[in-house]
């Protein structure tokens, strides 16, 4: 991964380039609307308090787990044992992306939406209760780790999550080949590395329409994830792409009548 100055070199690079956050110069309708109706935090997600709460809760939570894996894109030293907490402040994704997601759902209401890294479960709780209608598949390689976010689904009330375990390469071909339809939303969060991504991205394309959204988290975390970003935005299936820095956005619309890449603030 970048160091913290080469990450930060490359966000204030972002920033100069990227068009403003509220769609001013922005000529494709889908994505102006993008930026009005859903960048723009007007929709409201009813169960964003709760689902807040639980992760302020988790991020001081003491309670040790043993972990077999955590992924490449955890932040600190590898450990076989580490608490909740430590877990929750290197892995959870802010609010600011967690609600992205939620809104994204809200507005766009897919019915199947998978997610690769569950984590503790924030994200696919927001996912999940921004479309009660729809069916979330989340998978996480820690077993541990899933049993927690599975709690916290119970508590939560949340009844539209599956979730499974395993290692990706071999959990999402089979949960493909089992739900056997088109995936509507797409957030890959987990194994953050070139080839990984890229057979995730392909895997998933065969399963997606031109309504498919599909989202890569941490797409300028590495020069492997920088290359992966780049290589699906040259897919010749793919029409357009957005990219808000820590996340990128992909779409498959044939209303794109030549593939479009915009960079806007978030």
């Amino acid at each position: 991964m970048y160091s913290k100055t080469k990450l930060a070199s490359k966000y204030i690079q972002y920033w100069i380039k990227a068009s403003n956050g509220k769609g001013h110069g922005i000529h494709s309708p889908f994505v102006f609307e993008f930026v009005q109706q859903v960048l723009v935090p007007k929709i409201h997600i009813a169960a964003a308090s709760d689902i807040e709460r639980m992760r302020q809760q988790l991020k001081i939570s003491q309670q040790e787990i043993l972990l077999d894996d955590f992924g490449a894109g955890s932040r600190v030293v590898k450990q076989s044992k580490r608490s909740i907490a430590t877990i929750a402040r290197s892995s959870l994704k802010p609010r600011k992306y967690s609600s992205l997601l939620a809104r994204m759902v809200a507005f766009y209401q897919p019915a199947s939406i998978i997610e690769l890294g569950t984590s503790l479960g924030i994200t696919a709780a927001y996912m999940a209760a921004a479309n009660p209608n729809a069916t979330v598949y989340t998978i996480e390689g820690a077993q541990v780790v899933a049993a927690v976010a599975n709690k916290n689904f119970e508590i939560l009330g949340l009844k539209n999550i599956h979730s499974y375990v395993g290692n990706f390469d071999i959990v999402l071909p089979e949960l493909l080949q089992q739900i056997n339809k088109v995936t509507d939303f797409v957030f890959i969060d987990g194994n953050h590395r070139l080839q990984p991504t890229l057979q995730y991205f392909h895997w998933l394309l065969k399963h997606s329409n031109e309504d498919t959204i599909m989202i890569f988290d941490d797409i300028h975390w590495s020069k492997e994830m920088e290359q992966a970003w780049h290589e699906i935005q040259n897919n010749p299936a793919v029409t357009a792409t957005i990219d808000l820095f820590f996340i990128g956005i992909v779409l498959f619309r044939k209303s794109f009548k030549s593939k479009q890449h915009f960079t806007i603030r978030f």
